[in-house]
């Protein structure tokens, strides 16, 4: 990819506004500890879906793998999103689901995590943020890149799974 193409890939309106949202998503889940639950609950039912959207409507970008970023977002940081969720619902976050396993192609019941599920959305798209920050468009593109691609691999799911147990959370109160 020249140049030109690459800083009007990365500066596309729908690069530009998954960063927004993704800001967001990052920021909310930093400043959750201590949250209310109702609060916590309605908004992420409300960023999830968001992401999620963005994140399909992001270019497809080819990497090089020379610019392929290292994460920024340490264990610790994980760690802390994972255990403010899980501080805000801890008798909802584990929960069982049927998930399609595509090595064995079968269906099969595991046990899932909100705050797991949350935590491994975070990482991707805090690094991805991180890189985007820096300026530095090579590894903007390269950090693009590996975000979609962690999207379609693990994190697009995890955010579909969460939300479906933040739904039921949210409504079987009523």
């Amino acid at each position: 990819m020249n140049p030109n193409e690459t800083n009007k890939t990365i500066f596309s309106h729908n690069v530009l506004e998954f960063v927004t949202v993704a800001v967001e998503f990052c920021a909310f889940l930093e400043k959750s500890q201590g949250r209310p639950r109702q609060d916590f609950l309605d908004t992420l039912l409300k960023l999830l879906p968001l992401l999620y959207m963005k994140a399909q409507l992001l270019p497809e970008v080819d990497s090089q793998g020379d610019f392929l970023p290292r994460g920024k977002v340490t264990e610790d940081d994980y760690n802390y999103v994972r255990r403010t969720v899980y501080d805000i619902l801890p008798d909802e976050d584990q929960y069982l689901d049927v998930s399609y396993d595509r090595d064995m192609e079968t269906d099969e019941t595991q046990w899932h995590s909100v705050s797991e599920h949350l935590a491994d959305i975070y990482q991707p798209v805090r690094n991805f943020l991180a890189v985007y920050q820096d300026g530095v468009e090579d590894c903007m593109a390269d950090a693009l890149w590996a975000l979609r691609d962690s999207f379609e691999l693990y994190w697009g799911e995890a955010a579909v799974s969460a939300l479906k147990r933040l739904h039921v959370i949210r409504y079987a109160e009523r």
